[in-house]
């Protein structure tokens, strides 16, 4: 599996069945696999902030947690509002970013953003990843972390080139490897 298609599995685990979004370079790995993924209904938004308000109502109506994906650079920092709106009123959302390849992240790339920088007063945890091995553990994390305690957002950051990795599998008969 992908890193994408991960993604996808692991929201689909954990009881997602509908996403607002907006599509863009980084995190077109995930769009490009959404169609696989019938039981999750995506709503094509014109804005992030839309979307992220979008996914505050849904929370607040129906109990479950808002989930919201987002491009690099501009994009993800057009949720930071949102976030903060469901910061600020314990509502669980968890926002899914794309960001540059590994490689370019501090670089200055191309629609790059501290978006981890920016949404962390806004959020109840956030996290950057640049492994594949990560991606499905962090989004079972994140749903835990934006339900317990007192709910909130969390923001996860996929770098590009996670996204559109294959897990690493095992070589049979050898442990560890």
């Amino acid at each position: 599996m992908t890193g994408a298609e991960i993604v996808l599995e692991a929201l689909q685990r954990e009881g997602v069945d509908i996403i607002f979004g907006y599509p863009g370079g980084a995190n077109l790995p995930i769009y490009q696999q959404l169609p696989k993924y019938p039981k999750l209904r995506h709503v094509l938004v014109r804005h992030e902030q839309g979307a992220t308000h979008m996914a505050d109502g849904y929370a607040r109506a129906c109990g479950k947690p808002g989930v919201v994906f987002a491009t690099s650079g501009p994009g993800a920092l057009n949720t930071i509002t949102g976030l903060a709106t469901a910061y600020m009123d314990s509502v669980p959302m968890v926002a899914i970013t794309g960001q540059q390849n590994t490689t370019l992240v501090g670089r200055d790339a191309f629609q790059e953003s501290d978006v981890i920088g920016c949404s962390m007063p806004v959020t109840k945890h956030n996290y950057m990843l640049t492994r594949v091995e990560d991606i499905a553990r962090v989004i079972h994390e994140a749903f835990y972390v934006a339900t317990t305690g007192r709910p909130g957002p969390v923001l996860i950051d996929i770098c590009k080139d996670a996204g559109s990795a294959r897990r690493p599998t095992r070589c049979p008969g050898r442990s560890g490897r």
